[in-house]
C-alpha cells in the first residue's frame, strides 16, 4: 500500500464513501450498501477525507441532468484514482440500471457497475474487480433479494426507513422508474412488522414506510386493504411513537386508509400526495389515473378526518402540450388544496419515456415563467398556513442536524407531529436527538416555525438513549448525515423549493 493509501485508511482497514442521489428509496438503498460494505470489513471514511478507498455512487435517472452530474463527478475522481493505486469506484442505482455498459465506456476508470436489483452483490463485485483487474458490470433484470434482508447502516439512531414494497405497476408517460425498478413486489406483512419491532427494540421511535407507490401495497399479495391494515398494526407496536409513509398515489388513496390514519394515534397528521398537474387534459397525457375533482376530494376527506394534517405535494411544470389554461388549472388546485409545502419540477425529457417523443414540447422560457409563478404562489400559501400554527403548543421530536444555524442562534430544532420544522430555544437541561420537548409556537416563516419562549417540558426517551449510545466516544458529535436527498421530502417537511429540483417523479 502506498503512503497516500495509508493516509486515507483507518487503522489499515479500507474505507468507503457512498454518495446518494434521488428519492428516499435511494437513500434507503444506500443504508443497505453501507451495511454491506461494513459487513465485508470496510469502515466509513472520516468526514472531510479527500477520497475513500472505495467510492460508491448510488444514482438517480429521473432528471435530465442526472447523466451530466454523474460523469462530472466521475471525472473529478479520475486523477485521484490515478494517484492512488487500489482505489475503486462503483456506480449503482437507477442510472446504472439504464446505462449499463455505457458508464464504463464513458468512464473506463470505473471498477464496478451494478443495478437496482442486485445491490447485495457490491462487495463481491469489488473483490472480483480487484482480483481480475478489470471492470465488473452486472445488471440483474429482476429483484434478487428484498433490500430489507440485507445488512444496514442506518443514518439515524431514532428514525428509520422501512421498505414495504419495491417497483411500480404504473405507466406514467414522464417516468422511467418502472423500467428500472421493475413491477411492484410486496413484502409479507409479518416481515415488515418484525423489522419494525426490531428497530423499536434498538431505540427507534419513528419509522417511515417506503414504497414507490406506498399505498398500492397489497396489490401483489391480493389484499386491497392491506395498507390500512398495516397502519393499524403499526399502532399496536409498543414504543413506536411516530409512523409516516411516502409516497402514496391518489389512485390508491381509499377511505379505509384515511380512517386508519385518523384512528391510529401514532400515525402522524402528515400526507405527501403527488399532484403532478391540476389539468385533467395533462393528467390524461401523463397517464395519471385520477382527475382534479378526485384529487381535491381526497384532500377534503383527509382534512375532515384530520383537521391539523399538513399536506405536501409534487408538481411538474411544462409537461408537453401544457397550455396556459392547463397551467391555470394547476394554480387553481394549489389555491384550493393549500399545501403546506410543494416540490415543483420543471419537466425534464428522459429518453425512453413516451413523453420524450410527444409533440408540444414547451420552450424553456415559458416553463421558467410558469415555474416562478407557481413557486411564488406556493411560498405565499406556505407562509399563511404556517402563521396558523402561531400560539399552538406542540410536541417536537428533537432532530439531528436539521437546523443549519442552530450553533449561532443557540437553538435546537425538531419536528412537529405534522412534520413541520421548528427551531426552539435551547433549554438549560440536556436535550438529545430523539427526545421530545413541548413548546409554544411564537413565529412563522414559509419553511419553518420558531418557539422563542422557554421549553415547557422535556421528555427523555429511549430514542435519545439510543442516540447517546451511538455517539458515545464521538464527543457528542452527530453521526454523518445521509447523502444528498433531492426531490421527495425527507422524514419531515421538504426543504425550501430549489430553483431546479431533482428527484423521483414516479409517484
Amino acid at each position: 500500500m502506498s503512503s497516500i493509501d495509508r493516509s486515507q485508511s483507518v487503522g489499515g482497514t479500507r474505507t468507503y464513501e457512498v454518495r446518494t442521489y434521488g428519492c428516499q428509496m435511494n437513500v434507503h438503498d444506500s443504508e443497505r450498501l453501507a451495511g454491506l460494505l461494513e459487513d465485508a470489513g470496510y469502515v466509513r471514511a472520516p468526514e472531510g477525507a479527500d477520497a475513500a478507498d472505495v467510492v460508491v455512487f448510488n444514482t438517480c435517472a429521473v432528471r435530465e441532468n442526472a447523466d451530466n452530474k454523474l460523469y462530472g463527478n466521475l471525472g473529478h475522481l479520475a486523477p485521484k484514482k490515478a494517484a492512488r493505486p487500489g482505489m475503486q469506484i462503483a456506480v449503482g442505482g437507477c442510472l446504472a440500471q439504464k446505462d449499463r455498459d455505457t458508464i464504463v465506456k464513458k468512464a473506463p476508470w470505473v471498477d464496478v457497475v451494478f443495478g437496482t436489483h442486485n445491490i447485495g452483490k457490491l462487495p463481491v463485485l469489488l473483490e472480483r474487480a480487484r482480483v481480475q483487474e478489470e471492470a465488473q458490470v452486472e445488471i440483474a433484470e429482476s429483484l434478487e433479494a428484498f433490500p430489507s434482508t440485507l445488512p444496514t447502516r442506518r443514518e439515524s439512531a431514532y428514525a428509520a426507513w422501512v421498505s414495504i414494497s419495491v417497483g411500480c405497476n404504473n405507466t406514467c408517460t414522464f417516468c422511467i422508474v418502472p423500467a428500472l425498478r421493475g413491477k411492484e413486489k410486496d413484502r409479507r406483512p409479518g416481515d415488515i412488522l418484525a423489522e419494525i419491532e426490531t428497530l423499536v427494540a434498538e431505540g427507534v421511535s419513528e419509522i417511515t414506510l417506503l414504497g414507490q407507490n406506498v399505498n398500492a401495497y397489497g396489490s401483489d399479495i391480493g389484499d386491497r386493504e392491506a395498507f390500512s391494515k398495516l397502519l393499524r398494526a403499526c399502532g399496536k407496536i409498543e414504543g413506536l411513537e411516530r409512523v409516516r409513509f411516502t409516497s402514496p398515489h391518489p389512485r390508491d388513496f381509499t377511505d379505509d386508509v384515511i380512517a386508519a390514519m385518523a384512528e391510529t394515534p401514532n400515525v402522524m397528521p402528515q400526507l405527501h400526495m403527488p399532484l403532478q398537474s391540476g389539468s385533467d387534459t395533462v393528467l390524461k397525457a401523463m397517464r395519471r389515473s385520477y382527475r382534479q375533482e378526485r384529487y381535491l376530494g381526497i384532500i377534503e376527506k383527509v382534512r375532515a378526518a384530520i383537521p391539523h394534517a399538513a399536506i405536501s405535494t409534487d408538481i411538474i411544470v411544462g409537461f408537453p402540450g401544457e397550455t396556459d389554461e392547463d397551467f391555470e388549472q394547476t394554480l387553481h388546485v394549489v389555491r384550493e388544496a393549500r399545501f403546506a409545502q410543494a416540490f415543483t419540477f420543471q419537466y425534464s425529457k428522459r429518453p425512453g419515456t413516451p413523453a420524450a417523443e410527444m409533440d408540444g414540447q414547451i420552450p424553456k422560457k415559458v416553463v421558467q415563467e410558469r415555474y416562478e409563478r407557481l413557486v411564488a404562489l406556493q411560498e405565499e400559501i406556505s407562509w399563511e398556513e404556517n402563521k396558523k400554527q402561531v400560539g399552538r403548543t406542540l410536541e417536537l421530536m428533537v432532530a439531528e442536524g436539521e437546523g443549519r444555524k442552530d450553533d449561532t442562534t443557540h437553538r435546537l430544532s425538531g419536528r412537529a407531529p405534522d412534520s413541520r420544522l421548528v427551531h426552539f430555544t435551547k433549554p438549560d437541561q440536556e436535550v438529545r436527538p430523539g427526545d421530545v420537548v413541548t413548546v409554544e409556537i411564537t413565529y412563522a416563516a414559509p419553511h419553518h416555525l420558531l418557539a422563542e419562549g422557554p421549553v415547557l417540558d422535556v421528555r427523555r426517551t429511549r430514542a435519545g438513549d439510543a442516540w447517546e449510545k451511538r455517539t458515545a466516544g464521538k464527543e457528542g458529535k452527530a453521526a454523518q448525515p445521509a447523502g444528498v436527498l433531492l426531490g421527495l421530502p425527507k422524514i419531515g417537511v421538504p426543504e425550501p423549493l430549489p430553483v431546479a429540483a431533482s428527484g423521483c417523479g414516479c409517484d
